[in-house]
């Protein structure tokens, strides 16, 4: 059997995250609020001041829950022989590898919040009921260049992300065409798509002044869909924010690993959702298609 570990990115928080988590590790939530600057306990219990939503404080917040809930997970017996993280949950495949400690993990990813956040012109929408190819051929036929493919979840899920203008123009072709959905995600601007390129140079050099090891077990990269080495960690990591998430290719290729059992961390089972639906679609078993669930 293949015990693999998975995070979930942004999209996933909501107010009263972590709470039994932040009480089984109190000197953790203590020190993550150091190196923020900020009671990060009182931002996900309360949000009195409505922050939860915004990028800058999103991201760490997601890090730190999904961080937590791994030490429980060991604490209590697991471990994993292979881990992946949707987006954002990429960083805590990483830190849960030891390709770098907690403290480093979080300032990486409050860098990343901070330079994604300063992207705000456009956004993603989520297409679900038409393949890739189709959806890229519509999308050539009817002149929207400006958009671009953000997320592979399923194989017939895809997010794109662009200009909000256009994201709405297209919605309304697309489901002409036969989308079952076509729907904005609450992000702030468009990741991982051409327009996040300023945000990926500007994590550039912190990225750089982070020394990577080597992963303890093997992490599958967002961005090849191949695992992690740590020697290539540092451009992975900068390259993934503006190119794609290829989650289906990642779930594909651990498919073939013995028995693969996956566990999903964290306080959603969005990712879980999605492996159930590019299961079916691999072994081509299902006659109808459930409601998916969406991914940013």
């Amino acid at each position: 059997m293949t015990e693999v570990f998975m995070f979930p990115g942004q999209g996933t928080q909501r107010v009263g995250m972590g709470r039994e988590l932040f009480a089984r590790f109190p000197a953790l939530e203590q020190e993550a609020s150091e190196v923020l600057g900020y009671p990060l306990g009182r931002l996900c219990l309360v949000d009195p001041d409505r922050q939860l939503g915004n990028t800058r404080y999103t991201q760490p917040a997601i890090f730190v829950v999904n961080a937590l809930a791994y030490r429980a997970a060991v604490a209590d017996g697991a471990r994993p022989d292979v881990a992946v993280g949707h987006s954002l949950g990429e960083y805590n495949a990483l830190e849960a590898a030891g390709v770098f400690d907690f403290r480093a993990g979080l300032r990486l990813v409050a860098a990343r919040a901070e330079a994604m956040a300063r992207v705000t012109d456009g956004g993603m929408s989520a297409v679900v009921g038409l393949s890739e190819t189709t959806l890229r051929f519509l999308l050539i036929r009817a002149g929207f260049d400006t958009l671009d493919v953000a997320n592979l979840n399923t194989a017939t899920q895809t997010v794109l992300a662009g200009p909000a203008a256009d994201l709405d123009e297209a919605a309304l072709i697309l489901e002409d065409a036969g989308a079952r959905m076509v729907r904005r995600l609450d992000v702030s601007g468009p990741f991982h798509s051409r327009y996040m390129t300023p945000a990926a140079a500007q994590l550039a050099a912190v990225v750089r002044a982070t020394e990577p090891r080597e992963p303890r077990f093997p992490v599958i990269a967002n961005r090849s869909a191949r695992p992690y080495r740590r020697e290539t960690a540092a451009d992975l990591l900068r390259e993934q924010i503006d190119h794609p998430v290829r989650w289906r290719e990642t779930i594909e290729l651990l498919l073939d690993h013995p028995d693969p059992r996956f566990t999903e961390l964290g306080e959603s089972t969005l990712l879980t959702s999605m492996v159930r639906q590019i299961r079916r679609d691999r072994d081509g078993s299902a006659v109808r298609r459930p409601r998916q669930r969406v991914a940013a």
